[in-house]
């Protein structure tokens, strides 16, 4: 399977970001956890896959390096926020996070 993704880094967290909002992608857990590992995958902290949302401008899917998927990230919406531009509203699993950028991070 060949994707294109984007490595991030928030805060000293690292990710791999796979926007999927024209393309899906569908990942298990042990997928997730071969391209999260530092030896042999790409290696990164967590798994951030961008999808379409009915309830935002994007919804922010987040899987750690183990495989299971979490409910929010702040340090991985750091990196989303960039991506999504300002003012951007993010839907995760735990709830809408709205983007604000300035200069050259995010928060």
């Amino acid at each position: 399977m060949r994707l294109r993704f984007r490595k991030m880094h928030g805060l000293g967290n690292d990710f791999v970001v796979i926007d999927a909002r024209a393309q899906p992608v569908r990942l298990d857990a042990a997928q997730v956890r071969a391209l999260a590992d530092r030896r042999t995958g790409i290696g990164c902290d967590q798994l951030i896959v961008l999808e379409p949302s009915d309830a935002a401008d994007l919804r922010m899917r987040i899987w750690n390096a183990d495989g299971g998927e979490a409910e929010a990230c702040g340090n991985a919406a750091r990196c989303v926020a960039l991506l999504a531009g300002d003012g951007a509203a993010i839907e995760t699993a735990g709830g809408l996070v709205r983007a604000q950028v300035h200069g050259a991070a995010a928060t």
